[in-house]
């Protein structure tokens, strides 16, 4: 018997028990569909990780005030806010004026949130930050709509704004932002320039931000300090000397901040290798853990249909019977079970696919992009087929070991 008249004979099988069959799909649908949907969201979290880094460049890296390490527990964290002294722009001249390695370093001030106001229209909780004029090289900034900020207008406190887009969008609905003016703490800003849409991630969206000057952002929000407090962004001048542009600023300011040899570092140095690999020491264990559940889904789907098939052999001993009298082999009887079995778990992992990817989308459109690659689509479905062989293996064997004579006497 080819292989085209044993695959027909397993789908009438399957058909001719359509709801007997949906049911025993079902584990293998709910297990296929668990890990895919798990896999798209840990490879999307790991896409936007790496494009953030790519965004950023993974030239660059950022002198603050704490590192990771410091956030171990709560013992190192009060350690650090002990020992960890802000960052000033003594230290941020001191390197500038010595480093040979950094290609471009500028300040940056952590974020505080207001309330925007144009008219009638207001926005609350708006994310604001300020940042030095350079820092928009650095990071590559995507500008859609005007520029950024100029040294001038950071020297003088200028009240400008560079905003996000549904900032912009919001704001200014009739036409361009660059130009406008809104109020911020009953302080009006005049917008200079609009950064192109971001997007969202986990629900929150990326576009609602207002960056301004750092000295502007310093004088209108009550100093530089504490939780507005700077910290430095730099690149090397080549990929190659990144390492070493990294231990020179690291040496610059130990020698600013008098650290003895062997005396810890009292503040921070963030790399994009130091923030992937505190993505994979976080993801590790719990990649394993969250992809044992829908293993576990995967076999019991596997259970289900050996015992369904099992329940099948007893249903159909006439009809093997009627086959081996006829002079089917024990091969013909094994094939004929086993690419049953084999097809019923590869629907269910094609059903399971299916659902995945529609769930993808509307994460995707909720939360974060998600992503299902092509190599995993192809392995889901290729295991659901191997866990149906496997699964089939028995009942197939017992089926195919059936006596002719026995199974025709069989009700």
């Amino acid at each position: 018997m080819n292989f085209t008249e044993t695959l027909k004979l397993a789908l009438a099988a399957i058909w001719s028990h359509k709801l007997r069959s949906f049911l025993t799909l079902l584990g293998m649908i709910i297990g296929v569909t668990a890990f895919m949907v798990v896999l798209s969201l840990l490879q999307g979290f790991n896409t936007y990780v790496d494009e953030k880094i790519a965004g950023i460049g993974s030239n660059s890296f950022t002198v603050r005030r704490f590192s990771f390490e410091d956030f171990k527990n709560t013992d190192t964290i009060a350690e650090a806010q002990r020992r960890n002294k802000e960052l000033t722009f003594e230290e941020l001249e001191f390197i500038k004026e010595r480093a040979q390695l950094v290609d471009k370093i500028g300040a940056l001030a952590l974020p505080n949130s207001a309330e925007l106001k144009r008219g009638a229209v207001v926005m609350q909780d708006i994310t604001i930050s300020g940042t030095e004029p350079i820092i928009g090289d650095i990071e590559n900034i995507d500008i859609a709509e005007g520029r950024f900020f100029s040294e001038a207008e950071n020297n003088n406190s200028q009240r400008v704004a560079f905003i996000g887009a549904e900032v912009a969008q919001k704001l200014f609905p009739g036409g361009s932002a660059v130009g406008e003016e809104f109020t911020m703490r009953g302080i009006p800003y005049r917008v200079i320039g609009v950064q192109a849409v971001k997007g969202t991630v986990f629900g929150q969206s990326q576009d609602l931000f207002v960056k301004l000057p750092i000295k502007t952002y310093g004088a209108n929000f009550g100093g530089l300090r504490n939780s507005r407090g700077i910290y430095f962004e730099a690149t090397a001048k080549s990929p190659k000397l990144f390492k070493d542009a990294v231990e020179e600023v690291r040496t610059l300011m130990r020698i600013k901040r008098k650290l003895e040899f062997g005396e810890k570092d009292n503040f921070g140095i963030l790399t994009p290798d130091a923030i992937a690999g505190l993505r994979d020491s976080i993801l590790g264990p719990v990649f394993i853990v969250i992809i044992a559940v829908p293993g576990i889904a995967l076999l019991v789907g596997a259970i289900v249909i050996m015992n369904i098939m099992l329940v099948a052999v007893t249903e159909r001993t006439k009809e093997i019977g009627i086959r081996k009298s006829l002079g089917a082999r024990q091969a013909d009887i094994l094939k004929q079970f086993l690419y049953e079995s084999a097809t019923l778990s590869a629907i269910g992992g094609t059903i399971g696919l299916i659902l995945a990817k529609l769930l993808g989308i509307i994460i995707s459109a909720l939360l974060i992009p998600t992503t299902i690659p092509w190599y995993a689509a192809v392995i889901a479905i290729g295991v659901s087929a191997i866990v149906g062989i496997l699964a089939g293996l028995f009942p197939a064997w017992k089926a195919a070991r059936l006596d002719p004579i026995e199974a025709l006497r069989a009700d």
